[in-house]
């Protein structure tokens, strides 16, 4: 098996230094925090957030300024949250596009109808949970908090993956698994980002422009040169390409996808995702962390890779951007979410799967036994990065964002109990 990059290690320290400055910083001086994030970088009539929305998020220091006649600010937070996680969520894109695409992806067929009919099963599951549990609080509560039930929905792909390979060990099935599931979810959270969670009036004319150009830059920079290519072993159209326009092509396009995005109302941290197909891409896929795949060439793997460390920063500001929440926060949002990621998750994933495997007859890898499914849905309740994203997109700022945001912090708490749980059904670790 091929060995994982050393982080999974690099993301989730700098991701967790961001976050666990953010937590200090906002308890210490919540002023200075806030004014931090929502510091204006560039008054528009183009990008950002609505310039009133920003004057009352801001308060006082925000007379200091003579914005002029604009509508946008682009402030540390939209910078962050709107356009640099753009970056995060094509990575994630291309996983989940060569997992659906490729003849060996790990999302077709048979093989993937367990861990797909699982995924469902832990998204519903959290639903169920933080909505049931939220009527019982009474209709003031659900009328407060019915928006955010996606947040405890998302599975966060590292973190559950380096929690599952100390669970069961990296040679164990249930480790693939997840990972299947994981990726699924991802794939599960970006349509629901799209569909649900529109950052303002929604526009879809815009995105004939978005995927317009996505389609334009594979028939002229893909698809037309090897065409033209056929029978010649040289290659030499798709070769010149490579040679003196590597990537430009598709980070222009890249650029005005992102911009079709956020002028449709549709949240533009999406906005990579419709050119992420149009790029050249290998036959073959070895799996999202394997090593092997850092010796792939075809542009999208050397694109991928030339954003690994850019990526690693831009979580360190994600964290450092969205986890500012006093504890004072903490409220009943907060416990809706950890119920729904602690409970929603292993019910539905345990239920599904055991459909999926039983009544259905489609069954679980070798070696893996009807109760890891349990384990793997604990180690598949770690929120945290998509869901602090996703609450943040499903709540206005205030009390009721902070109280969710706390609860997919809370999510860490799966880590430790799916390693308990994992030593109660006596998981074997299998090395790799």
């Amino acid at each position: 098996m091929y060995k994982v990059w050393n982080f999974i290690s690099d993301y989730s320290i700098l991701l967790l230094v961001g976050a666990a400055a953010a937590l200090l910083w906002a308890n210490l001086d919540p002023h200075g925090y806030h004014h931090f994030i929502e510091f204006p970088i560039w008054f528009n009539s183009w990008i950002g957030i609505d310039i009133q929305s920003w004057t009352l998020a801001y308060g006082d220091a925000a007379l200091h300024y003579q914005v002029g006649d604009v509508e946008k600010v682009m402030t540390f937070h939209y910078l962050v949250n709107d356009m640099l996680m753009a970056l995060f969520f094509a990575i994630a894109a291309k996983e989940v596009w060569e997992a659906v695409i490729l003849k060996n992806g790990s999302l077709r067929g048979r093989k993937a109808a367990s861990p797909l009919i699982a995924t469902a099963g832990g998204m519903v599951g959290p639903i169920v949970v933080y909505l049931g549990l939220a009527l019982l609080l009474g209709s003031d509560t659900y009328d407060a908090v019915a928006r955010g039930w996606a947040v405890p929905t998302a599975t966060d792909i590292a973190f559950s993956y380096l929690v599952g390979r100390i669970v069961f060990g990296a040679g164990h099935p249930a480790v693939r698994f997840l990972l299947l599931l994981a990726i699924a979810d991802d794939a599960g959270g970006l349509i629901i980002l799209a569909i649900f969670y529109p950052t303002a009036e929604l526009a879809p004319v815009w995105l004939l422009l978005s995927f317009g150009v996505a389609v334009l830059v594979y028939l002229g920079f893909n698809f037309l040169p090897r065409r033209l290519d056929r029978g010649e072993q040289a290659r030499p159209n798709s070769t010149w390409i490579r040679k003196y326009l590597g990537p430009w092509p598709y980070v222009i396009a890249g650029i005005v996808s992102w911009f079709g995005f956020a002028q449709s109302g549709i949240h533009p941290a999406l906005g990579l995702l419709p050119v992420v197909p149009a790029i050249p891409h290998a036959d073959r896929a070895f799996g999202i962390f394997s090593r092997a795949e850092r010796y792939l060439t075809d542009l999208l793997n050397v694109m991928e890779h030339a954003l690994r460390y850019p990526v690693d920063i831009v979580l360190l500001l994600f964290g450092l951007a969205n986890a500012g929440v006093e504890f004072s926060a903490i409220g009943e949002p907060t416990w809706l979410v950890v119920a729904g990621l602690l409970f929603g998750k292993p019910i539905g994933i345990f239920l599904f799967g055991w459909i999926a495997a039983k009544p259905l007859g489609l069954g679980l890898p070798a070696g893996m036994r009807i109760v890891d499914l349990v384990v793997v849905g604990f180690v598949a309740a770690i929120g945290f990065t998509v869901a602090l994203f996703v609450a943040a997109v499903a709540f206005e700022p205030g009390p009721v964002q902070d109280a969710a945001k706390m609860g997919a912090l809370f999510s860490f708490a799966a880590a430790g109990i799916a390693i308990l749980v994992g030593r109660l059904f006596r998981v074997e670790k299998q090395k790799g």
